[in-house]
């Protein structure tokens, strides 16, 4: 099924309002003032690790141990990114370390 100009228009349009409310959003319930509820501060306490681990669980289900180079090159870039972590504890710079050694290492060794 092929879209109109006009349905894509509208679909831009929906896409654009849904994005502006969710980002805008927080900002008008808690404005500067206004103390956070407890839940909402659990949560950006709770939440950074709970997706972080979902992505370790991700990146590892098709990992097959018994085959292939036996899932090194995802354990490797595990460690790495872990101690990345530990002595620099910026998430992003842990991530984009673990990926650097993640393709690295199945483009160039494995």
């Amino acid at each position: 099924m092929i879209m109109t100009d006009t349905q894509i228009l509208i679909s831009i349009a929906l896409l654009t309002a849904g994005t502006m409310l969710t980002r805008f959003l927080p900002f008008i319930i808690f404005r500067e003032k206004a103390e956070v509820p407890k839940f909402v501060q659990y949560l950006g306490n709770a939440l950074p690790a709970a997706i972080f681990s979902m992505l370790v669980v991700y990146c590892l289900k098709n990992v097959q141990l018994l085959s292939g180079s036996h899932g090194l090159p995802e354990f490797i870039s595990i460690a790495f990114t872990t101690a990345l972590h530990l002595w620099k504890r910026q998430i992003l710079i842990s991530i984009a370390g673990g990926t650097a050694v993640y393709m690295l290492l199945v483009q160039m060794v494995f």
